[in-house]
């Protein structure tokens, strides 16, 4: 791994998932991780865009709470079956990160429509086909057309989601929920045992579906374990020497 700065704060900023609540993020910047070392952040709640990792630091909150699924447990929901069930004509292919067109376009119709927010082909490369660590995109189509593309990190328990693009005029399909499904799927298949969803926030509506994939650990910050309803709290996952002091 090249460390390219030690983790310093951000400049604190409203929070966009709670009101009246102040964020600060801890962030490096780093390149070259192995599949060992990006699953040592991930399972510390670290997250990702590009060469920019980060994870919450704000004074007064820890609302956002890092969620991952076993994947050999889970189970889909009665509601998570209908939407397989809906998807079901939909071709997905697991494959390397690879610059098409169509994901730029496919990745700015989704920020304008979903978000109001202009996006530049800088930011798309920045964030999402410049990756320091082992990668994959999942292709999501409908006869031929891309659907949607879901970007996702390779660590050595389990794979991370990192970001989901769709077709808006999609929605119906619930093609959000569907490449979850799909992912842990691909997760389980590749032997691995977990699935890294971000992080949830009790009290943000749009973040409230990722509670809904069961069974799911959410990772207490105070003592860094892993715990989920009726189970006995997991470590984080070991394997290299701290990589920075402080």
């Amino acid at each position: 791994m090249i460390l390219y700065s030690q983790p310093e704060f951000s400049t604190p900023a409203p929070c966009p998932y709670l009101p009246n609540r102040t964020l600060v993020y801890s962030f490096f910047f780093a390149d070259g991780l192995n599949n060992t070392e990006l699953s040592w952040f991930l399972s510390r709640g670290w997250r990702k865009f590009g060469h920019y990792f980060f994870r919450p630091a704000c004074p007064d909150c820890r609302a956002c709470t890092p969620l991952r699924v076993p994947v050999r447990r889970f189970l889909p929901s009665r509601g998570q079956k209908r939407v397989l069930r809906r998807c079901s004509h939909l071709r997905v292919s697991f494959g390397p990160i690879r610059y098409e067109k169509e994901l730029f376009d496919l990745y700015h119709t989704h920020s304008r429509v979903r978000f109001g927010q202009e996006s530049s082909f800088d930011e798309f490369i920045a964030n999402l086909h410049s990756s320091p660590c082992p990668n994959l995109l999942a292709r999501y189509e409908e006869n031929g057309r891309l659907l949607g593309a879901g970007y996702l990190d390779v660590g050595s328990d389990g794979l991370s989601s990192v970001y989901f693009v769709f077709d808006p005029a999609a929605s119906p399909l619930s093609p959000g929920i569907f490449s979850v499904l799909r992912e842990i799927e691909e997760t389980k298949k590749r032997g691995l045992s977990h699935y890294y969803l971000g992080y949830v926030v009790p009290g943000c509506e749009r973040m409230a579906y990722k509670s809904g994939f069961n069974p799911h650990q959410l990772l207490n910050w105070e003592d860094g374990l892993w715990r989920e309803d009726g189970k006995e709290p997991e470590s984080p996952t070991p394997g290299i020497l701290h990589p920075f002091s402080g």
